[in-house]
């Protein structure tokens, strides 16, 4: 950091980002070099043939031209190992370095064409030879081509435009033009946005929902990347050292401030009953998600299982309405919620943009009307995930600023009225009328349950919710306490999900910022290091960095080195505070629904190959998922298969434990 800036542009790319391609690339070039030499000396009395001449002032040429390539490489590998991220000095004939590689790519590019051309010419020559020409010709246009397309990748569409202001952004300029170029920047990345989003997403459609869609996102991008001159790699880096800096405070039991306290007997059995209702409602939230999950989840037999509802036509009394496969969805949901077709009184798979798939269905053993939303599966719910604003929402709770997540808000309203309008819930409870509402869905799919239970609650006052690894960044304060009352998230480990807002989005890139600013080794390191940290664990503390001896006070203002860590001032940043950062006022702080039961994985956390994890259950506030968590689990601890087995290692562990009945009666129902 920052990206270089080369041909008069920013390229995406830092000049401390070369070590390990420039290494990968050294070993292929040397290897190359001494084929061709040992090539050259044990067959250069066989090169008598038709144009053996030719071939081997060709051969000659070729080494020393690699021999000249592997002392640019040697050399760029070295200048980008010195500095830090935060101190590109050291590196600062880098750029002429690159000029100098850019440029023998014109030789290297003649020479591959002339072996080609000769052995199209097809010279009878020494075999091996020929093999060893031909072997040079295409390991020269594999990194030809390699180059040109890591040109491409790296190449900054916003870098013309970026490129005057590298060190200290437009902050030099007067109020008036400053106020202009930072409009003009986020116009022009708001555009660049919306074109790599259509270009990505070009099979969702063109209806208005979607390019309100496109739009929003790209506003979100670029809003939230704008202000920085970061690089792919700094946050990969900074990453890194923020999951050994969250370690190290977890391991001297400071993380995050919070002191837990042990839970009384009635929470106790609060806890239970809830945990027994999540268990059993966890099934309907995965079978929302239909076929792809169930073979996901039996990879061996779950073909063999639904295979015949594929291809069968099943015919029911109930309006069964979706999209294509639906009966290879609705065999899927038959094995994974374990009911009979008739107890289904509705499937939609239908699937836009603002618009989710859902079932509903009669469950006999709770006696309770489920209505299961199904999360993020496809492009279309991708975008309605981003589509962050706040949306005041028009309900009859009785509560102050309701407001909402916008996508996910529309995504509640359309379930909504085709519940209510298309007559849905009536027909579900005039064949079960003395049943119980109950709504249930996994990420996406829980912050819509959780909308729509609020959107209900005014027609069912008995509705219950339960949502499974809920988005942070969903209700208003108000809406968040009221919806204690009827809702209850479930929250594995480090899940981000939970965890995710813009706010703490806001927060996380100002972490970044602090921690690579200032540690004080260089990128290559922090990488290697992370690494083997990610893999195969060891202490957080064997990394020093210059906050080494308590100056943790240093944090309260960015250390910039040569360069600006922002390429401009960013009016949502404060660095005097270790609060949450203020957003945008179309992005106030959002919080997740309802009470919260946290699954916290028990002893050091596990790697990537460990399964027979043991974990803890207990309620939590939602300030504890205020901070994105970093971790090798921060991904899979979303995921619906191994939230259930959570669940089942959970539920069963305290079924177990259990010796004797509690006194006292639990304030929540078994549902």
């Amino acid at each position: 950091m920052p990206g270089m800036v080369l041909f008069g542009r920013r390229w995406a790319i830092a000049s401390d980002d070369l070590v390990f391609p420039g290494f990968f690339e050294l070993s292929l070039r040397v290897v190359w070099w001494i084929g061709i030499l040992t090539l050259y000396l044990m067959h250069r009395g066989k090169l008598d043939c038709t144009g053996g001449t030719l071939l081997s002032s060709y051969l000659i040429v070729l080494l020393v031209l690699l021999a000249v390539i592997i002392c640019t490489v040697s050399a760029i590998v070295c200048v980008s190992m010195k500095g830090t991220i935060c101190n590109p000095g050291p590196r600062k004939s880098m750029s002429k370095l690159l000029y100098f590689r850019l440029a023998l790519f014109l030789p290297e590019m003649v020479w591959a064409s002339l072996g080609a051309a000769w052995i199209a010419d097809d010279v009878q020559c020494d075999r091996t030879v020929v093999s060893g020409i031909i072997a040079t010709v295409i390991i020269s246009w594999i990194i030809i081509v390699s180059t040109v397309v890591t040109i491409i990748i790296v190449f900054d569409p916003l870098g013309g435009k970026m490129a005057p202001y590298p060190s200290s952004g437009p902050n030099h300029l007067d109020s008036h033009d400053s106020s202009q170029l930072l409009n003009s920047l986020k116009t022009a990345a708001t555009s660049v946005w919306e074109t790599r989003i259509k270009f990505l997403c070009c099979c969702v459609g063109k209806d208005d929902h979607t390019r309100v869609a496109f739009s929003s996102t790209a506003e979100l991008f670029s809003t939230y990347f704008s202000d920085t001159d970061l690089v792919p790699s700094d946050i990969a880096a900074g990453l890194t050292l923020l999951h050994q800096q969250q370690d190290s405070i977890r391991n001297g039991q400071e993380l995050d401030g919070v002191i837990g306290h042990s839970p009384g007997r009635p929470q106790e059995a609060d806890l239970d009953a809830e945990l027994a209702n999540c268990h059993h409602y966890m099934q309907f939230a995965a079978a929302a998600y239909g076929w792809p999950l169930y073979i996901y989840q039996n990879p061996f037999t779950g073909l063999c299982k639904i295979g015949g509802d594929c291809c069968r036509s099943r015919t029911t009394e109930y309006d069964l309405v979706g999209g294509d496969q639906l009966h290879c969805h609705f065999g899927s949901i038959l094995h994974t919620t374990g009911l009979q077709y008739r107890d289904f009184i509705h499937i939609s798979f239908h699937d836009k943009v603002y618009e989710l798939p859902f079932l509903v269905a009669l469950d006999h053993r709770k006696e309770s009307v489920v209505v299961a939303v199904r999360g993020t599966m496809s492009l279309q719910d991708i975008l309605t995930d981003l589509s962050a604003e706040n949306e005041t929402l028009n309900l009859e709770c009785g509560v102050q600023d309701c407001s909402a997540h916008k996508g996910i808000s529309q995504a509640a309203r359309y379930v909504y009225q085709r519940l209510v309008n298309d007559g849905i819930l009536s027909q579900a409870f005039s064949i079960a009328p003395e049943y119980r509402l109950v709504v249930v869905g996994h990420s996406l799919g829980a912050g819509a349950a959780a909308l729509l239970a609020i959107m209900l609650r005014s027609s069912y006052p008995q509705i219950r919710c339960y949502a499974f690894s809920p988005p942070r960044g969903l209700l208003s304060k108000s809406l968040y306490e009221y919806s204690k009352n009827f809702i209850v998230s479930l929250v594995l480990g480090k899940d981000v999900i939970p965890r995710l807002s813009v706010t703490n989005l806001e927060d996380l890139k100002k972490r970044i910022l602090r921690v690579i600013a200032h540690c004080n080794k260089p990128k290559y390191q922090i990488l290697l290091y992370g690494c083997w940290y990610e893999l195969f664990g060891g202490s957080p503390d064997n990394f020093p960095t210059e906050l080494d001896g308590g100056a943790q006070g240093d944090l309260t203002q960015p250390l910039l080195g040569e360069q600006s860590l922002l390429t401009h001032g960013s009016p949502t940043y404060s660095f005097s505070s270790d609060s949450p950062l203020e957003s945008p006022t179309k992005y106030p702080p959002l919080y997740p629904p309802g009470r919260i039961i946290h699954l916290e994985e028990e002893g050091a956390s596990g790697r990537f190959w460990r399964s027979a994890a043991q974990y803890s259950a207990r309620w939590s506030h939602e300030s504890q998922f205020s901070k994105i968590l970093i971790g090798p689990k921060m991904l899979t601890d979303h995921m619906p298969h191994v939230l259930m087995k959570a669940l089942d290692s959970v539920v069963s562990d305290r079924a177990g434990s259990v010796f004797c009945p509690a006194r006292g009666s639990s304030n929540v129902d078994v549902v």
